[in-house]
Parts: C-alpha cells; structure tokens; sequence
C-alpha cells in the first residue's frame, strides 16, 4: 500500500475525481497520483476494458476500491451526462474534473483537412471540456468549490506544419479555462490548463518511436528528453489540492524548457 498524504497541501481524501482518456499516458498517470492522494477516481475512456485494467490496477496498488471504470465515448453529450451520473451512482458528487481525452485525426497542411475532422476536433478537445465542466459546476458548487483541470497543449502556443487544427482547439481550451474562471470563481470553482510538451504517451509515439527521430528532436530541447505521463501528474494534483487553492484561470506549461529554447519547437 502507498504511503498517504493525510493533513497536507496535497490530501485529495474523500474527494471524487473524473479523469478523461485515463485508460494510459497522461490521463492514465494524473488518475493513480489523485488516487495515491486519497480521492476516488472514475477512469473513463471510450474503451471501458482499458479503463477496467487501470482501475483494477490502481485498487491493487491502493488497498482500496479508489477507482471505477466508466467507458464514456466524448463526443456525444448524452455519454457525457451518463459518466456523471455513473459516478454520482458510485462515489457522489464531483469534486475535481480532469479533461485529458482529445484527439487529431488530421496530419499536414490545413487547406487539406476536412469539414468532419474539423468537427471531430473541437467536439472531443473543446466542446466535450464545455459541457463536462458545466454538468458538474452545480455538485461542486452545493459543496463549497471544485477544480477543473483542462490538458491543453504547446501546440495552443505556437503555429505547426502538420497540427494546426489541433492546436487551434488547444488554444482554445485555454480560453475556456480563462472564461469559466470568470464565470465560477465567485462559487470557488477553479478551473485551469496544463499545457505539455512532446510526452513518451500512444498519442506523440510518431515522434518518439523510433530512436533516432527522439534524440534528433531530444537534443534541441534544453532538458534533452521527453516527458513522461508522471511529469504532468504531479501538477494536476497540485491543480485539483488545497495547494491550488487561489489559483484560476491559468495555465501551466511542463514542456522541458522547448518554448524557451531556440526557436521554440
């Protein structure tokens, strides 16, 4: 069993956390660290076998039932709804919201994408954000605040050749997070972005798969690795803890110094 965190800036005990795309990488990492801090965690992704591996995972690790899986596909509201609801069923009203699932179906220049990635896109990494944060605004507001956590991306920051519509809604994401701020702030409901680098998850594996492509981009960047899924982690619990508790609307970038190495990536 892993050591608790009881009585410190960090003890998420007895709160109760959704984190989307938590089947692996980044999602998978933020769901066993808020676990590790005392919450009870829905995994949720679209493939509820993954999620239920995780989960089985965690509880091990845990000692406790501290997770449960839900499989929840984001781009259609009606799962949305459905992920709360299943968590209200298990573990009640939401404390800490992690949007973590996104996707990129389109690759190079952006005359080429079409009308339905297009859609695809800002559905799963925008609009599922928006409506998720709102079904659950009313549970954290009835117990005195919550914590939103949005992963954005550096690609929200910078033109790319070849995932520009991608990081347009990542962009985005952090505008959302600035906006809802605004709007919950007063019911102590904050909600911030983590924006990270190139990640060793499923999803950059193109960049790093093969050796010599990873020490090529590895080398320009001035920590000279890729991150790995617990290098976000630890900020969304920070985000999610008593020890975020003033801020909002605000993001962090955890990218091993490449925006503010030569060039940027």
């Amino acid at each position: 069993m892993t050591a608790k965190f009881n009585d410190t800036l960090f003890d998420l005990s007895g709160k109760t956390a959704i984190v989307t795309g938590a089947s692996r990488g980044i999602g998978e990492a933020i769901a066993r660290r808020m676990a590790q801090h005392g919450a009870n965690v829905v995994v949720s992704s679209r493939k509820v076998e993954s999620c239920q591996e995780v989960v089985e995972s965690i509880n091990k690790d845990e000692g406790r039932e501290a997770a449960f899986a839900v499989g929840c596909n984001i781009s259609h509201k009606e799962h949305l709804q459905m992920l709360v609801d299943e968590t209200n069923k298990k573990f009640g009203d939401v404390d800490i919201l992690v949007c973590n699932a996104a996707v990129n179906p389109a690759f190079g220049h952006s005359k080429d994408i079409t009308e339905e990635q297009i859609d695809k896109i800002f559905d799963c990494n925008l609009k599922a954000n928006h409506w998720l944060a709102h079904m659950v605004a009313p549970q954290m507001e009835k117990n005195g605040g919550g914590a939103v956590v949005i992963i954005s991306s550096i690609s929200g920051f910078v033109g790319n050749k070849g995932i520009g519509m991608y990081g347009v809604s990542k962009a985005a994401d952090m505008q959302l997070a600035r906006n809802l701020a605004v709007e919950y702030g007063p019911n102590n409901i904050r909600i911030n972005t983590i924006a990270p680098g190139i990640v060793k998850t499923y999803f950059a594996e193109a960049l790093w798969k093969d050796p010599k492509t990873e020490k090529f981009i590895a080398d320009q960047l001035p920590m000279k690795r890729f991150g790995l899924p617990d290098d976000i982690a630890g900020a969304a619990v920070f985000l999610a803890s008593p020890a975020g508790a003033w801020m909002t609307g605000q993001n962090i970038t955890i990218d091993g110094g490449t925006l503010i190495g030569v060039g940027g990536m």
